[in-house]
């Protein structure tokens, strides 16, 4: 059966408004396509991609509830031939046993090495899906798109895919690009107020690693962005994504500069660990406290100047987001506990924890060299007593 696709605007022009940026990564490189509409419109985006009119989508209960049936009519109107695979939503979805779960149903729906598998949904399914993809038929190609503000503006871009362990958030996984990645901001305005906001922790983190302007942009602008206005929005994802973009190509495998994109996570990683990935304390607000635990740091090791970390801290606040480990509900570890959860981080090199700190507001840096017994101090300080 042939693939037929729609004739469409130019994805630049003024009547879909959409931007198309090039992640250059030579054989390995693709487009994020940014802008309204484009899942009613997908198949024209995917056909290409497709060697035969076959895809299974990879997503979660609650996006396929908005929206599945959106995507599946565009790409059937074509002749596509598609099968859903619908997972639980939440941070536990990145499992082993989902991952069992998701390959199986691959497999059984006779997807190719050759095929295209489409990962619909948030950083959790978009991580998943990815690695399932990598390592199906020990290579498949896949597709992004994203649907949390989180997805659009990080996790959807750069290839890191994987599953969390039980010794720390996303130990297991793989260097896998996707093909292309659709981000449609329309979806953003059936994401519930809680997940917008923690989103937006990924998007200050832009601004604070080496963007002041656009940090101001944010301080200024937040109420618009938050109240869904779609130009407001397309340019944070925008923004967001070229600057993601140029650190990936840069630095494709995190040997490097690449490392500067986990400002916060370290701490915020051992968050959302002590917390059993649970709804307790979610991606984005981990990662919230966790800049807000970077600045001051920083400042406590004469890096940082004092108005900086209090400007970080009162903008978040501003959109609601929590910003010391104080104001997590329930227990959490001591700093020792604390600690060996943070030694589970990605960038630990031979023992030796490796951290984002800053100079400031756009200033990032990264850094091995933190003594541990300052480090003890800090965490003590911050997390509440036993």
């Amino acid at each position: 059966m042939t693939i037929q696709a729609a004739e469409r605007p130019s994805e630049n022009s003024p009547e879909n408004k959409s931007v198309t940026i090039k992640v250059g990564l030579d054989n390995r490189g693709y487009d994020i396509v940014i802008g309204s509409g484009l899942i009613d419109n997908a198949a024209d985006h995917i056909v290409p991609f497709l060697p035969r009119p076959k895809t299974a989508i990879i997503t979660d209960e609650n996006v396929a509830r908005h929206h599945l049936k959106t995507l599946t009519d565009s790409l059937e109107a074509v002749g596509i031939d598609v099968a859903s695979i619908i997972l639980p939503p939440g941070e536990t979805t990145k499992s082993f046993a989902s991952l069992e779960t998701v390959c199986d149903q691959l497999l059984d729906a006779d997807i190719e090495r050759n095929d295209v598998v489409i990962a619909f949904g948030g950083g959790v399914i978009g991580d998943l899906a990815g690695f399932a993809a990598s390592v199906l038929r020990r290579g498949t190609r896949f597709i992004q798109i994203p649907t949390s503000l989180l997805a659009q503006v990080d996790s959807s871009v750069g290839g890191k895919t994987g599953i969390n362990s039980q010794l720390g958030k996303n130990l297991i996984g793989a260097f896998h690009q996707p093909v292309l990645v659709l981000a449609d901001i329309d979806v953003l305005n059936t994401l519930p107020d809680r997940e917008f906001r923690a989103g937006y922790a990924e998007v200050v983190k832009y601004g604070l690693i080496d963007n002041p302007g656009f940090f101001n942009w944010l301080d200024q602008n937040h109420n618009t962005l938050f109240g869904g206005e779609p130009d407001a929005r397309r340019h944070t994802v925008e923004t967001s994504c070229r600057a993601k973009a140029k650190i990936v190509e840069e630095d494709e495998f995190e040997h490097g500069r690449r490392a500067l994109l986990n400002l916060g996570h370290t701490f915020g990683h051992a968050l959302e660990a002590a917390t059993g990935y649970s709804q307790r304390l979610i991606h984005g607000e981990g990662v919230a406290i966790g800049m807000v635990m970077a600045f001051d740091l920083s400042h406590r090791l004469g890096f940082c100047p004092a108005q900086d970390l209090e400007a970080v801290e009162a903008h978040l606040k501003s959109v609601g987001l929590p910003t010391r480990a104080s104001q997590i509900e329930g227990d959490l570890p001591g700093a020792e506990e604390f600690f060996k959860l943070m030694s589970q981080d990605k960038k630990a090199n031979a023992g030796v924890l490796t951290f984002i700190l800053t100079r400031g507001i756009g200033k990032a840096f990264i850094t091995s060299d933190v003594a541990k017994d300052a480090l003890m101090s800090f965490l003590q300080e911050q997390l509440p007593p036993q």
